[in-house]
């Protein structure tokens, strides 16, 4: 199911059950209720939880949103760092350049069609991964130069092989949601709390009032969806984040 679609479905859902909720909340007052009544210090400590909630929930989207940031940034590290290693192979001779050519392409495709959907799936990277980097490095570090054009490009070949390995740490690092539970609970619950003050508030059935409810609560429920969508620092689909590797190396568009 597309994300937009699950979550115009949430949001609607959550709307509709808040709508109900004022209905038959106003019902059980009565029309002879008068929301006026509604003591001023019962008004000051609604607007202190929602200032509150408002704070946290910034700081989890401001948070998801960093560490997604970082972990981007990695992944465009990683590729960019491989993509050098096959242009600076270029001065050297045919079988060393393609061998070090094929070692890349392997590396890459293992990355976009296996190891991305196992990283998404299990937060953890897979060790055939790590052997076609091994096998790169091994062969890299073989490429022993016989000119000055071969040796000027050595040492930044394995610097760059050097990187990608650094980056892949990185990204198994990152692998796998960044909120913790504790936190997720926290904001479902202050969620559900600055919701349910809309009922404090004596909201009737007027539609100014029921629409300033449906508004408020299709917010609440657009930021929490934003944080949930973030979590996960390498999106939810193997298409989101791997473009990195696929601009750079068009042929792993395809098949593995």
């Amino acid at each position: 199911m597309p994300e937009w679609l699950l979550m115009t479905l949430v949001m609607a859902g959550t709307c509709v059950v808040v709508v109900i909720g004022a209905l038959l909340n106003a019902r059980r007052l009565g029309a002879g209720t008068d929301p006026d009544e509604t003591p001023d210090v019962l008004d000051y400590m609604i607007m202190m939880i929602g200032v509150v909630y408002a704070i946290v929930l910034g700081l989890a989207i401001a948070g998801v949103w960093e560490a997604r940031g970082a972990a981007q940034d990695g992944v465009r590290t990683e590729a960019q760092a491989l993509h050098e290693v096959t242009e600076r192979v270029s001065v050297y001779p045919r079988p060393v350049r393609d061998r070090v050519r094929d070692d890349v392409d392997a590396y890459v495709r293992h990355v976009v069609h296996t190891e991305w959907k196992v990283m998404l799936d299990k937060g953890e990277l897979t060790d055939r991964g790590a052997e076609l980097l091994t096998t790169l490095r091994r062969d890299v570090t073989l490429a022993t130069p016989h000119s000055v054009l071969q040796a000027q490009a050595y040492q930044p070949m394995v610097d760059q092989v050097a990187a990608v390995d650094e980056a892949r740490g990185a990204r198994q690092q990152s692998a796998g949601p960044t909120m913790p539970h504790l936190v997720w609970f926290g904001l479902v619950l202050g969620a559900a709390l600055v919701i349910g003050l809309v009922f404090t508030l004596q909201i009737r059935r007027s539609p100014r009032e029921l629409m300033l409810a449906v508004m408020f609560t299709a917010l609440i429920v657009f930021l929490l969806f934003l944080v949930w969508d973030f979590d996960e620092p390498f999106g939810r689909a193997v298409g989101d984040s791997t473009t990195a590797f696929t601009d750079l190396f068009p042929s792993a568009r395809g098949g593995s």
